[in-house]
């Protein structure tokens, strides 16, 4: 899923001006912060019952759930930089209701069992969430059309036919595979052999939703700031400190929803996930003309079933949203702001989008931008403490983010809060996935598997490296 590389060549936009979801925000006058308020940053000593850090979605999840649990609750939640910065606000906007990376790998990992459960559990999620945002009159243009997996070779269709046998044996009934010529009426591209639909999930405006998140969290009591960026995090007797450049925070309890950064604070969660790259670009909006070239009238989201994959949606303004999952990995570990654009993903995207629909080839990507997830070797989210449990974690939601943290800021909050839990002992969060090793041998390990993957896409078959991982349950050529 990865390809390791050294920093691109800088370009000069901004990632507020870059990335079309937050530059529209920006654009649309909310207020200074991505939230629609002025930005609050933290100042002065501080006492909390929990200190939350990260104010993406698993942090905003967090909040609402903790303070469901306790409306008494003092919860204060600190981001670095606004609201939905990092990965919540820098993805595709494609919402499924899947917690695993592929069904067949929550059998190997959690047995036919708990994958049955996973399966249950991520149908009740997705409807708790979108519960959530009918209730809340949350306004994040969200479109209940389902997510197309295409064949775009031949040996793509046995692998999606599996898939589907796969899914509908774990509950999944409404799994559905469509020939040539079905997927060719959906979506118009010489590409196209067949696709798998999954009918649950949809596409929304990923910074639109943390806005609303953000505003309910304020509504409950929640103390948000920005730009306060944690500096340490320490034991302060039985309690834990946390301090930032202008203030300190010290709670009881401390989650951590930080995503591919979470090693900033806890460094040996690093053994645990990858912090990789993932690249985007949005077009303008299509013409009328132009949107009947490709149909696409159901507006599904869409990956393809490559093991480095597109992706893609249309925006409420009809504009393109495209991504590649061959997501870019920066030794040692590296996320920083200079690793935000890749000129070369822009032009390899650029020419995949171009293949896949030659009769828009002219049409201008004026957005263009990158965000660093996380992934761990079993490409499901993971859960883990540290300073002395004062502290609970999670992350590595690997493209499926916008509906799993959702789940996972439930499971933190009960985490946090010592509260008993159905969720708390699944075997999901009872347990940690396999090491990645260190450097160097991470970045060789990079290098050799995106070999043997590309081989995979180019239609060999799994190599020894690829299938020795699938034997552990790394499962990569899956």
């Amino acid at each position: 899923m990865t390809t390791r590389a050294s920093a691109p060549s800088p370009v000069a936009t901004p990632i507020e001006e870059a990335c079309y979801w937050l530059a529209r925000s920006r654009d649309a006058g909310r207020g200074a912060g991505l939230a629609g308020e002025e930005v609050a940053v933290l100042e002065g000593e501080h006492d909390a019952d929990l200190a939350i850090v990260g104010g993406g979605f698993t942090g905003l999840w967090t909040a609402l759930f903790a303070k469901s649990l306790e409306p008494s609750l003092r919860v204060v939640l600190l981001e670095r930089e606004e609201l939905a910065y990092g990965a919540s606000g820098r993805n595709a906007g494609i919402l499924s209701d899947t917690i695993d990376h592929s069904h067949a790998l929550a059998i190997e990992h959690f047995g036919r069992q708990e994958a049955t459960r996973l399966v249950a559990l991520g149908r009740e999620n997705l409807a708790e969430m979108l519960a959530f945002i009918e209730a809340h009159a949350v306004d994040c243009a969200l479109e209940q059309t389902g997510v197309l997996t295409a064949a775009i070779a031949e040996h793509h269709l046995p692998a999606l036919a599996a898939a589907v046998d796969c899914a509908r044996s774990l509950g999944a009934t409404d799994y559905q595979l469509l020939d040539e010529g079905a997927m060719r009426s959906e979506i118009h591209s010489e590409l196209y052999r067949g696709a798998m639909w999954n009918p649950a999930g949809g596409v929304l405006d990923p910074v639109k939703l943390a806005q609303g998140l953000a505003r309910e969290a304020r509504r409950a009591g929640v103390a948000v700031f920005e730009r306060s960026g944690v500096t340490s995090l320490e034991a302060d007797g039985p309690l834990a400190r946390v301090t930032t450049a202008k203030g300190t925070v010290r709670a009881r309890r401390v989650v951590l929803g930080m995503s591919a950064y979470t090693h900033e604070l806890v460094r040996r969660a690093a053994w645990r996930f990858l912090p990789l790259y993932d690249y985007v670009v949005a077009s303008r909006p299509l013409t009328p003309e132009e949107a009947a070239l490709i149909g696409w009238k159901n507006r599904q989201g869409v990956n393809d079933a490559r093991s480095f994959f597109n992706y893609y949606r249309l925006t409420e303004d009809n504009r393109v949203v495209f991504g590649t999952s061959e997501a870019a990995y920066y030794a040692p570990n590296r996320v920083a702001p200079e690793l935000d654009h890749s000129p070369r993903h822009y032009a390899e995207l650029l020419a995949s989008f171009r293949a896949l629909f030659p009769a828009l080839a002219e049409l201008e990507f004026p957005y263009r931008w990158g965000g660093a997830i996380c992934a761990s070797t079993r490409f499901t989210p993971f859960f883990g403490r540290a300073l002395g449990d004062r502290v609970v974690y999670g992350l590595g939601f690997t493209g499926h983010g916008l509906g799993t943290t959702h789940l996972a800021g439930k499971i933190l909050a009960h985490l946090a809060l010592e509260r008993g839990s159905p969720l708390t002992e699944l075997e999901l969060v009872r347990s940690l996935p396999l090491p990645y090793p260190p450097e160097p041998l991470r970045g060789w390990a990079v290098r050799r598997v995106t070999s043997a993957l590309r081989h995979v896409d180019a239609g060999g078959k799994p190599s020894l490296l690829l299938r020795c991982l699938d034997a552990l349950g790394i499962g990569l050529s899956s």
